[in-house]
């Protein structure tokens, strides 16, 4: 574990621990009662809960120990081995920690939401560690490894709904579950989107002008944005143009189209979703 020192070690324990403690809360007590089939090795591990009265978070551990010695190779020994405390950090708290709280016997689509959030929340803490909670999340990057043309999203859609079928086929058999559980997971992959690049989410644009200077102008003096101007050629007409290029929040860009209109009402001006974004004004670099 070259470069790793023994703060970001605490850290990592740090992190795991309340991301584990969120994973834990919504699949014990709330996925492992409300009888709807989870994603991933989560899942698999509740239908051997319901099949063989395996806990969880040793059946989490057992599936994880075959899968990670097949995908070492695909994985780098610092991801592996991180991924590994956090597998048994989460699957000690969901065995032992979560069972001390009420487990929730209402609704089960709101035990559905309440598992979706907290799960969502605690696998994208632990995600933006370089870590992960193994099992699936090894599969998928091993198998992006050998197929590079497949994206991830794709990957994972397709081992997500293979492990809700096996659950509504195997454990809960109704209609109801396989919606519930394809709730969760919708849910749970929109949160972690939502807290590992939603936080820092903007717009950027491109404003493509022959007042490229006074654009900027107004941006800085307005916002203080910085921009940076870019040379163009129009492809009809032949003429230099300035492309000025400028990330800022969602609240400041109706402000600055309004001003992009006012310099140069001949403007083209591109606004763009920006899930992200990193630098000065923004999120800090890494």
């Amino acid at each position: 574990m070259k470069n790793y020192s023994f703060k970001e070690f605490c850290m990592d324990i740090l992190v795991d621990a309340a991301g584990g403690m969120m994973i834990a809360v919504g699949v014990y007590n709330f996925a492992l009662h409300a009888d709807f089939p989870v994603a991933g090795f989560s899942g698999i591990a509740i239908i051997l809960y319901h099949l063989l009265g395996l806990p969880v978070g040793i059946g989490t551990i057992f599936l994880n120990i075959p899968v990670a010695v097949l995908c070492y190779k695909f994985l780098g020994r610092m991801f592996f081995l991180k991924s590994l405390k956090s597998v048994i950090i989460t699957s000690v708290l969901t065995d032992y920690v979560a069972p001390l709280f009420p487990v929730y016997e209402g609704n089960r689509l709101l035990a559905a939401l309440c598992m979706g959030v907290l799960c969502g929340a605690g696998f994208a803490l632990i995600f933006m560690r370089g870590s992960s909670t193994g099992g699936q999340d090894f599969i998928t990057l091993s198998v992006k490894k050998v197929y590079p043309h497949f994206s991830l999203g794709s990957i994972t859609f397709a081992l997500d709904i293979v492990t809700i079928v096996m659950g509504s086929v195997l454990v809960f058999r109704e209609v109801d579950g396989f919606i519930y559980g394809i709730i969760v997971t919708y849910l749970l992959a929109n949160v972690m989107d939502r807290i590992m690049y939603g936080i820092y989410e903007g717009k950027m644009t491109l404003i493509v002008t022959e007042h490229g200077a006074e654009v900027a102008a107004q941006i800085d003096e307005y916002s203080g944005r910085g921009s940076t101007i870019l040379q163009g050629r129009g492809s009809y007409s032949g003429r230099k143009k300035d492309v000025v290029m400028c990330a800022c929040n969602n609240k400041q860009m109706y402000a600055i189209k309004k001003m992009v209109h006012e310099i140069d009402s001949k403007a083209f001006t591109i606004i763009m979703e920006s899930n992200e974004v990193v630098g000065e004004g923004f999120k800090d670099s890494v």
